[in-house]
């Protein structure tokens, strides 16, 4: 039976480009993949025809055979695809098809990539609301300066692996499926060292305590995290470094407690303040001291908003409101002359018109109703 035209088995034109092939054959590759249909003989052969043509037209200099000769340019001849379907080019296929899945494709004959650190530092508030540049010492892999990262003795060349031939991957044909993993013997490096560094015992890398400089922005939040790209654990032989993050906590403050970019803060003040009015000061978190208008009459749980003396937004400029909730105190261990004006203002109290203590006229009145509500 003559092979159906690969174009017509991928259902793309002669003209089509390479990111379109590939398209096309990834959507094919998961509605025909045998797993998605299992006994299922006739998705097995339209999986195998469209792999077997994916993995020609993907090659240009197959694919210019192809589009001169059709199927007799790979008959008698040197490739992959003549005497039915190639298990080995079957593989190279799906690198090619998924490698963006993985990071921008797999890693052969490198060294493997250094591990992501992770670095919790404290500050204060004060330092979140001006920020700050923090020093820091981190325990953690740098390259190897004896070997420059290598992991090979000075003037000796790793050699290449003999078991992998240098991809890193080695395959292992399982029924219908072939299996790739990491190279036993190379470790994924695809590279063997005769010679070993003896300050890294070949590794490329040495543990040290680095330190460096972390700059906090101003009005940074609590669980912030700050990236420092490279400063990770140093790369196994020469590979990339991973990065290291700084997870920013705020310790509590002693006065002040945070909402965003406001602050609140509890403020005591006499109770003749209270019910004459006046002013006190309060404390701001830039460390001075604002000036504040208590009117007359005030009772404990008010709060005064003081616009713009919060914190800064991050990476902004508009500051946030402090609140300060007003706690009027009832004086302890009176003077004889305090007690004697307190207990005259308790007569004149008691003949003064309603509407001076609204709260408690209101309780009573209703503690009044409850108990009549029970007599009736």
């Amino acid at each position: 039976m003559a092979k159906a035209d690969y174009y017509e088995v991928l259902g793309v034109s002669r003209q089509c480009g390479e990111g379109e092939l590939k398209k096309v054959y990834r959507q094919l590759a998961m509605k025909w993949h045998p797993d998605r249909n299992p006994g299922d003989a006739t998705a097995e052969t339209k999986f195998k025809e469209i792999s077997e043509a994916y993995e020609v037209l993907k090659d240009p200099q197959k694919r210019a055979a192809y589009d001169q000769f059709g199927h007799q340019a790979f008959e008698g001849g040197a490739s992959g695809a003549r005497g039915g379907f190639d298990f080995g080019s079957f593989a190279d296929v799906f690198d090619d098809l998924f490698s963006d899945f993985v990071g921008g494709g797999r890693r052969r004959g490198g060294g493997a990539r250094g591990a992501d650190l992770r670095y919790n530092l404290t500050i204060t508030l004060e330092e979140a609301f001006v920020g700050k540049k923090a020093q820091i010492r981190v325990p953690t892999s740098v390259h190897c300066e004896v070997c420059n990262g290598s992991g090979s003795a000075q003037g000796a060349d790793p050699t290449t692996c003999t078991t992998c031939r240098g991809t890193g991957r080695v395959r292992a044909q399982q029924g219908f499926f072939m299996i790739e993993r990491t190279c036993a013997a190379c470790q994924g490096a695809g590279r063997v060292i005769a010679d070993p560094c003896r300050a890294c015992q070949g590794a490329g890398r040495v543990h040290k305590e680095k330190t460096l400089v972390v700059t906090v922005p101003q009005g940074v939040e609590d669980g912030t995290r700050i990236r420092l790209t490279g400063e990770g654990e140093a790369g196994l032989r020469g590979g990339q470094p991973g990065d290291l993050y700084i997870f920013v906590s705020i310790a509590p403050h002693r006065m002040f407690k945070r909402e965003g970019t406001h602050l609140f803060c509890r403020a005591p003040i006499p109770m003749t303040v209270a019910a004459l009015g006046g002013q006190v000061d309060v404390p701001t978190i830039d460390g001075k001291r604002l000036r504040m208008a208590v009117p007359e009459g005030t009772q404990t749980g008010k709060q005064i908003r003081l616009r713009g003396n919060g914190l800064t937004e991050l990476q902004g400029t508009t500051r946030g409101d402090l609140f300060v909730e007003i706690v009027v105190e009832t004086p302890q261990k009176l003077t004889k002359r305090q007690e004697e004006l307190l207990r005259e203002f308790e007569k004149e109290e008691a003949g003064a018109p309603k509407g001076q203590n609204p709260e408690s006229e209101g309780f009573f009145a209703r503690v009044k109703e409850f108990w009549d509500e029970l007599r009736d």
